[in-house]
């Protein structure tokens, strides 16, 4: 092959590389948004199921602390105590918590000095 043509090509084959390169990260992020996708729509899902649950255990978790609080002469630590638990946590659950990269809190975290 002469010079002459493979100065003709170059140009042509630059092209080639440059698409057959562009298809390759294409894939990659077809991949990637495929995945996110697939998360984004699992973390809906959970999420229509969790976040009733949980504001559920919230509520009876005010009402009992409340009641504990009358029952107790006003004791307001042991209502602290159900509140605490009950109304602290997590109410909606994130992309990274189902894709299980954070920990999900269901109930809240008792101070330690309690």
């Amino acid at each position: 092959m002469g010079r002459k043509m493979m100065l003709r090509l170059l140009p042509f084959a630059a092209v080639v590389g440059i698409l057959v390169g562009a298809t390759s990260v294409r894939a990659d992020d077809v991949d990637r948004a495929r995945d996110d996708a697939g998360l984004g729509m699992a973390t809906v899902f959970a999420n229509v199921f969790y976040m009733p649950v949980k504001v559920g255990y919230a509520a009876v978790g005010g009402i009992t602390g409340g009641v504990g609080y009358i029952l107790t002469g006003g004791n307001k630590d042991v209502a602290q105590g159900v509140w605490v638990r009950t109304l602290g946590g997590d109410y909606v659950l994130s992309r990274e918590m189902v894709a299980g990269e954070e920990s999900i809190h269901f109930s809240g975290q008792a101070d330690p000095d309690m």
